[in-house]
């Protein structure tokens, strides 16, 4: 029997969307046009992400990330 989001927990929810976005990021960065501008810090922290997650480890949590990197207001 499938699982809707509405069965999952708010920490269920949480790690679906975290592995949805390490995929998706996976994908980015296999298919990353050479000529695109990225900071090198962040390039470099995507890159280690896709090693730990290729390695079956979890990778840090995405509201950390953005925290480091400014991105939150």
């Amino acid at each position: 029997m499938a699982t809707t989001v509405a069965q999952l927990t708010i920490e269920e929810f949480k790690g679906l969307i975290e592995e949805v976005i390490e995929q998706k990021l996976t994908e980015w960065l296999s298919d990353f046009d050479d000529r695109a501008e990225i900071r090198e810090s962040v390039r470099d922290r995507l890159l280690q992400q896709k090693i730990a997650t290729a390695t079956g480890e979890r990778g840090q949590p995405l509201a950390e990330v953005v925290q480091q990197l400014g991105f939150q207001s």
